[in-house]
């Protein structure tokens, strides 16, 4: 029994582990030929957002050149995600820690 909780608790802390250095990368994404930009970290939380004044004027266009800025993000941070968790040993780090 207590085998398994230790290895909740290492399957917890390697959680933590992989949550901290994803937090530490970041990407950025663009919509309407770079006129909005989105930079995202790599669990996927908004660091920010730039916006050219020229669209502030037509609000469907943003709402468009937001949407491909945020996809175009998080895309381009999966990519990043997907290498720190190759780098990291990928699942195979958290092999041997299963009940």
């Amino acid at each position: 029994m207590f085998n398994k909780i230790k290895a909740i608790k290492d399957l917890r802390d390697q959680a933590k582990k992989m949550q901290n250095e994803l937090s530490q990368i970041s990407a950025d994404g663009s919509g309407s030929w770079g006129k909005v930009k989105v930079t995202l970290d790599g669990n996927q939380q908004v660091l920010s957002i730039e916006i050219a004044d020229e669209l502030l004027t037509d609000k469907a266009k943003l709402q468009d050149a937001l949407k491909e800025a945020f996809n175009d993000a998080v895309k381009n941070i999966q990519k990043k995600m997907a290498l720190k968790m190759k780098d990291m040993g990928g699942l195979d780090a958290l092999k041997g820690l299963g009940m």
